[in-house]
């Protein structure tokens, strides 16, 4: 077809291919964005793609989608997304018939990936998501609390000073080490302190 000639046309598709697809992930459209998106990048291969690799093309761009899933539902560290995007990418380059095609389908997948946060704002949040937020939030403040009941054991023993306190310097106590403060009295190294009083994790002694 005659629209396929020019080579800014993989950008529209692909954008859109990706947007709803990306979008399908993020918010929960009952599969309305997965068809819209799965028609895109199909008509995208279809018509770029060899038709003996336009399955193979349109399997690698796939895997990719599933690896940010999975990132996303998982691992929650950002590695398979990267991975992920980069093998989608890689497909919609690969399938291109010349070099600035597959820029600009290229940037189209990158604009569309970044464009369906936006539905974000606009329609509900998959469930997944919110789990994950929750479970980050609930043990960042596990860990929070984790590292105040540790200080707070330390109230009433001794250690020895590592470095000056002037008044502000390091301690240890117990083989750990910990920054302090003197109550504005400044202390020598090596000197025996005793912790006087805990506050999260500002921990304030005196000499013995």
């Amino acid at each position: 077809m005659a629209i396929f000639d020019y080579e800014w046309i993989g950008l529209i598709i692909t954008f859109f291919g990706t947007l709803f697809l990306i979008g399908e992930v993020l918010v929960n459209m009952r599969g309305f964005f997965a068809l819209l998106g799965v028609g895109f990048i199909s008509v995208y291969f279809g018509a770029y793609a060899g038709t003996d690799s336009v399955i193979l093309m349109l399997i690698i761009y796939f895997v990719g989608l599933v690896l940010i899933v999975i990132d996303g539902k998982i691992a929650n560290d950002g590695t398979l997304a990267t991975i992920g995007l980069v093998t989608m990418l890689t497909a919609v380059g690969v399938a291109a018939p010349d070099l600035t095609t597959a820029l600009y389908a290229i940037i189209g997948v990158i604009i569309g990936t970044g464009g369906a946060f936006f539905f974000l704002k606009v329609f509900k949040k998959r469930e997944m998501w919110t789990k994950i937020a929750l479970k980050d939030q609930l043990s960042k403040e596990a860990g929070y609390n984790s590292m105040n009941m540790e200080y707070q054991k330390l109230l009433g023993e001794e250690g020895i000073t590592m470095t000056d306190l002037r008044p502000v310097g390091t301690i240890k106590v117990r083989g750990k080490t910990y920054s302090a403060q003197s109550d504005g009295k400044w202390i020598k190294k090596d000197t025996k302190v005793t912790v006087v009083t805990v506050d999260g994790t500002k921990i304030q002694v005196e000499e013995s």
